[in-house]
């Protein structure tokens, strides 16, 4: 049998992984966009702000390929033929297969400002966008940070770290609207101000004017802001372009079953480009997740292997630390995915915890708190997965998750 995994992001390293455990002896080619050795993307804002050396970034998995029996190729997918099993890559070069994943990954979107793709703007979302950032971040500079999502506020705490002024501005009424609720985003924000960041919510961004030195940006009804560099992290798109004319059916994203296949039997997706069961029952939903990632590439390649292995579903989970507090999230806590909550607040501006319930159940968690809070984590993600009922009354939420999560 002929393998093909498309990425070698971390979705298809666990594919080939997974693959490999069953299947020692057939061929498996992996094919990357990018090139050069496999690495965490996760670990970006680590490393540009000096808590990780650079060589951390890199996935030591991926230099057992040789081991493994793995072709490694360097190239970039232009084109699908499901009728006739074939991949097209740029230059000319098909590869046939017997079973392909598409594990292609995503890649940070522009949004419609005009003047936003100038030299001196960037992302933080490859490892060129982190080695140009490098050289940036220079005490003193000033940057603009356009978004606030996580990658967005790694971006703002590494450049405060290295002692830059830094300003973010955020088109929603509040940061981090997909990943905390409300009173969370708020303590957020006053965290980002203690640390100097100059937040400014419910702002559009209208026109960056690049000058002899800097950027001078236009706010809608506000007064402009001025830069030496600009960060945007206003969202993701799936690398999925080369899919069309295919007869793989996908949107935004590619829908799977599962067990990964797309509506053609032999051609799976997983990570970034594909929309698979949630833990919640939902059909089709993308987690752009390296966590998500690493499940479904499991999976896809144990059934490419020709296993009979079902994903249990993917669920949400965002935990990281910055500004002095641990930032997290999982599962649902928006007010119209729940029907009651138990709210934790422990001295003002120090911690806050937002239990949620659905139907008697645990269903979600948001935090801003201390570090330790992380094992909260450890204990509820199993019970929300698995749906169990809440198995602890509201004001024993501290005896249940055995751990002191806010203190001064």
């Amino acid at each position: 049998m002929k393998a093909v995994v498309i990425g070698n992001g971390a979705a298809g390293l666990a594919a080939v992984k997974a693959f490999r455990k069953y299947d020692k002896a057939s061929q498996i080619t992996v094919v990357s966009k990018e090139g050069g050795e496999a690495y965490s993307r996760v670990l970006l804002p680590y490393v540009l702000r000096g808590k990780l050396s650079y060589d951390k970034l890199f996935l030591p998995f991926a230099k057992e390929f040789g081991k493994l029996g793995v072709e490694y190729i360097e190239g970039e997918a232009v084109s699908l033929d499901a009728v006739a099993n074939t991949l097209s890559l740029a230059g000319g070069e098909k590869l046939a297969y017997d079973n392909i994943l598409i594990a292609s990954g995503s890649s940070a979107l522009w949004p419609p400002v005009k003047g936003i793709t100038q030299p001196g703007i960037y992302h933080l979302w490859t490892r060129s966008d982190l080695d140009a950032l490098i050289k940036e971040f220079r005490k003193g500079r000033k940057v603009l940070i356009i978004g606030s999502g996580f990658v967005s506020l790694q971006a703002a705490w590494a450049a405060r770290t290295l002692e830059l002024d830094v300003s973010l501005v955020e088109i929603a009424d509040r940061l981090m609207p997909l990943v905390l609720d409300e009173k969370a985003s708020a303590i957020m924000a006053q965290k980002m101000n203690e640390y100097g960041v100059d937040v400014h919510t419910s702002t559009i961004t209208e026109e960056i004017i690049k000058e002899d030195e800097g950027f001078t940006i236009k706010l809608k009804d506000k007064p402009p802001l001025r830069a030496d560099f600009i960060v945007v992290g206003a969202g993701v798109g799936a690398n999925i372009r080369f899919l069309e004319g295919s007869g793989v059916e996908y949107g935004r994203t590619i829908p799977v079953d599962r067990h990964m296949r797309t509506n053609v039997a032999n051609v799976y997706a997983a990570g970034d480009a594909a929309a698979g069961p949630s833990a919640f029952g939902d059909e089709h939903v993308t987690h752009a997740l390296w966590p998500t990632a690493m499940e479904m590439g499991g999976v896809a390649g144990a059934n490419m292997a020709g296993r009979n292995v079902e994903y249990g579903g993917s669920l949400n989970m965002n935990v990281t630390q910055m500004f002095g507090v641990t930032v997290a999230s999982m599962g649902k806590f928006n007010s119209k995915d729940i029907d009651d909550a138990f709210t934790y607040d422990a001295e003002a501006g120090y911690g806050y915890c937002k239990l949620c319930y659905k139907d008697g159940l645990i269903v979600g968690i948001c935090l801003v708190g201390t570090p330790e809070a992380v094992a909260t984590f450890g204990k509820l993600r199993p019970i929300i997965r698995r749906r169990l009922a809440a198995n602890c009354a509201p004001a024993k939420l501290d005896a249940f998750l055995n751990v002191r999560l806010f203190e001064k």
